[in-house]
């Protein structure tokens, strides 16, 4: 099966989660004016039972090329997960409804602009994280070794993702 991406926007992002993108104007300032800021981008839903927010980083070291096979997907069912590009970055991501079981058909390909970020709601099936480009950084945002908060699904039927 094919999948398709389409450039990636708040809107067509929202039934998965947040974009994470700053806007044309600040809605803040800081520093005496000397930054603009750019607040409330996206929430953190933190997992029941009051685990913290991790702030992590990771740099890709085996960069994979489109058209990209794959069949295993996950999702995070405790806590939202964030991935902000660290640098120029575009990268794909490929998501699915939340639930207990998804198919092959039920999801969805989206290109970044290289510049935005995402954050997956709690429970959004999605592809792992890959880099089309060795040493692409991201900032990840999540509740890192929780018990229970990671569920792989191997799909029937592989997809392969297309630019």
């Amino acid at each position: 099966m094919k999948l398709v991406s389409q450039p990636l926007s708040k809107e067509n992002f929202a039934p998965f989660g947040e974009v994470i993108e700053a806007s044309e104007h600040a809605n803040n300032q800081m520093n005496s004016g000397t930054f603009a800021r750019f607040d409330n981008l996206a929430t953190v839903t933190n997992a029941p039972n009051g685990a913290n927010a991790t702030i992590s980083m990771v740099r890709s070291q085996d960069p994979a090329s489109l058209p990209y096979e794959f069949n295993l997907i996950e999702k995070h069912p405790l806590c939202s997960q964030a991935f902000i590009p660290l640098n120029d970055t575009v990268f794909y991501v490929v998501v699915g409804p939340r639930g207990d079981a998804i198919e092959a058909a039920d999801l969805q390909a989206f290109v970044t602009n290289g510049r935005q970020g995402i954050s997956y709601f709690p429970g959004t099936w999605h592809m792992p994280l890959i880099a089309l480009a060795g040493g692409q950084e991201f900032l990840v945002i999540d509740q890192a070794n929780l018990p229970g908060n990671l569920v792989e699904l191997t799909l029937s039927q592989s997809l392969t993702l297309n630019a």
